[in-house]
């Protein structure tokens, strides 16, 4: 029997590329999108194809095309592609909103919305959206814009969750609070012990999309400290 196909954007680093071992350990085959595609050293290239993906760009569904024609089937989509950019929502620039929205929401559409009929044939097809506590709560007024943005993200998944069910599509918002990465760092001075650890959030993915149609998971949230609330 063929392997299944999970499609990871953002896979070039961070909590995507952790995603993309994980799933490529457990034997999965991978499309991988990148912005400067490089296979990385634990890839056999017959299981693992790269996409050069910029998420700003809009070509989701050239690369959903080019990973059906190399396997035929796509059983996981998996969004990890996302900025942040500082700001509250009164003195930030809309350019900065609009940036946020197109890559953190609607990007990740693009990419299902092209995937959907493979999601569908597949039975089960599983849709992980790397969302954000800040898409459950603003913590601050700086991260205000971001918020906004991961807000649409868990919508995101909610509404894909609705849209697919009945066909065995199942989706989940994951959402992080600070994990131990590139872009964590450039807006915490924690330290990185103090952090979630990208493997463990690949383990989460992982447990996700191995569900049974019958254990449907809408939101998985994950936090780094203790707030009262998360």
């Amino acid at each position: 029997m063929t392997a299944p196909l999970a499609i990871v954007s953002g896979a070039s680093r961070g909590i995507g590329a952790a995603i993309a071992l994980r799933l490529y350990r457990e034997g999965w085959q991978l499309s991988l999108g990148m912005r400067t595609p490089s296979m990385p050293p634990w890839a056999d290239p017959e299981r693992c194809h790269l996409y050069p993906y910029d998420a700003s760009v809009g070509r989701e569904a050239d690369w959903v095309a080019d990973a059906l024609a190399r396997f035929g089937r796509v059983d996981a989509v998996v969004a990890s592609a996302g900025i942040m950019l500082p700001g509250n929502v009164i003195d930030a620039p809309e350019e900065d909103l609009d940036r946020m929205l197109d890559i953190n929401v609607k990007a990740p559409r693009r990419l299902v919305r092209a995937a959907f009929p493979a999601l569908k044939a597949s039975g089960r097809g599983r849709v992980v959206i790397l969302a954000s506590l800040s898409g459950k709560r603003v913590k601050s007024a700086n991260a205000g814009m971001y918020s906004v943005s991961k807000f649409g993200a868990v919508a995101l998944a909610h509404g894909i969750r609705q849209a697919g069910y009945e066909h065995g599509v199942r989706a989940t918002a994951v959402c992080p609070s600070f994990v131990d990465t590139d872009m964590a760092r450039a807006i915490t001075d924690r330290r990185s012990d103090a952090m979630t650890d990208p493997d463990e959030l690949a383990a989460i993915v992982s447990m996700l999309i191995s569900l049974s149609n019958t254990a449907s998971v809408a939101e998985f949230h994950v936090n780094c400290q203790l707030e009262e609330v998360y």
